[in-house]
């Protein structure tokens, strides 16, 4: 998902504000939300950057339309702390009820940013019937601490994703399975490997990625970047960009701007390896004729970066019930199954398949996994984000040192 971190001049000002978030003081029964939330409209800012998502939160709107009253629609964003900035200003204007915001994709940084300015409706999601009745808190550390931040009900997860890479093997039967092995065959094969460029959300994650791996000091990415040496920590990162850089595609002046520059990359044959967060992308580009049928996916031998991404709802919703209702729906099983099917999205469920009817773990048996996806058994051991506050330290250092 896009993000990036929010404004700071807005958020300084909000530091003076005496003003508390709107809590769920008063829980109603969940026939009151229902009736409560007919007839609202919806808007849901989410990242507006894959044809297949867009075309899925579209289906997801028919059908809360159809089942439930309620108009959903998607204002697309290309940067999720657009959304949260939007909310710091009105907020900062007074503007306490009726915002422009319903519902809001997002995790990590952002989510932080909102918590922390008291910005959220909640908690929530622990109260929604398919909540429930289908999620295990225990199942996974990031259904409760959004990238070190705990979550405690003022977000419902929407799904779950982990780092892949891409090679075609007609043209490369053994690709790198580490971040050592990366370098390594960059340099053996100049121009041939490359990265999304941070701040772009999967750029900010091959950087975690590679100093997760080569920094001898793991443990502290679990604390706030400002308490620890991170001059220490990230030496190794640095060290390894330099030498990157120099063979990595057009001589690492420039960097794909995203996942999908990176696939039409692969497919032009101008790079071997390409990065994704969405473990069906290579089955869904495959199937529209974006790549060719030779490309699989992979993850790396010692595990890949996951994490899971959630609904919130702004504490000046001026459609609370509403988003209650679409956040529930998004956790339904009908929607898990149409959301993990590879050729729509291929995103991993957040529903706990042991709480399942066995009549709705049937059809997640069902579906077809896709010809370059990788099984859950396949895609090894995940490995956790760290701490929220790595992401603008990282960014921010990778910027001085190598932004044009």
């Amino acid at each position: 998902m896009k993000k990036s971190f929010v404004s700071a001049s807005i958020a300084a000002a909000l530091a003076l504000s005496s003003f508390s978030a709107v809590a769920n003081s008063t829980p109603q029964s969940w026939q009151d939300t229902l009736q409560q939330a007919k007839g609202q409209t919806v808007y849901f800012n989410a990242w507006g950057g894959a044809d297949n998502i867009n075309d899925y939160i579209q289906w997801a709107a028919d059908r809360i339309k159809e089942e439930y009253d309620v108009t959903l629609k998607q204002v697309k964003l290309t940067d999720t702390s657009d959304a949260v900035n939007r909310v710091l200003a009105e907020k900062a204007a007074g503007k306490d009820t009726d915002g422009s915001i319903d519902l809001i994709w997002i995790n990590g940084e952002n989510f932080r940013a909102m918590k922390d300015n008291n910005l959220l409706f909640g908690p929530f999601s622990q109260s929604l019937p398919n909540y429930i009745n289908y999620v295990d808190e225990n199942a996974r550390q990031s259904l409760t601490q959004d990238f070190g931040t705990p979550v405690e009900g003022m977000e419902s997860p929407w799904g779950m994703a982990q780092v892949i890479f891409m090679h075609d093997t007609a043209t490369l039967s053994n690709p790198p399975k580490s971040i050592v092995d990366l370098l390594t065959y960059a340099k053996a094969n100049p121009g041939r490997i490359t990265y999304p460029e941070p701040p772009q959300f999967l750029g900010s994650t091959f950087l975690k990625q590679a100093l997760y791996e080569l920094t001898p000091y793991r443990k502290a990415l679990s604390q706030p970047a400002d308490s620890v040496d991170f001059d220490k920590i990230t030496a190794p990162l640095w060290a390894y960009l330099d030498q990157l850089h120099k063979v990595a595609w057009r001589n690492g002046q420039t960097f794909p701007s995203s996942s999908q520059e990176m696939m039409r990359l692969l497919d032009d044959q101008e790079i071997d390896v390409a990065l994704s967060f969405d473990i069906s992308a290579a089955s869904v580009q495959i199937d529209k004729g974006n790549l060719p049928d030779t490309v699989r996916s992979y993850v790396f031998t010692n595990g890949t970066i996951g994490n899971t991404h959630f609904l919130a709802i702004p504490y000046n919703s001026g459609a609370k019930a509403g988003a209650q209702v679409v956040a529930n729906f998004m956790l339904s099983p009908e929607a898990q199954i149409k959301k993990q099917t590879p050729t729509i999205w291929g995103d991993l469920s957040v529903l706990s398949y042991a709480k399942l009817p066995a009549s709705e773990q049937a059809k997640f048996d069902a579906l077809p996994r896709g010809i370059a996806t990788l099984s859950i058994e396949e895609l090894g051991q995940t490995l956790p984000e760290p701490h929220s506050s790595w992401v603008e330290a990282l960014e921010k250092e990778w910027r001085k040192r190598y932004a044009q």
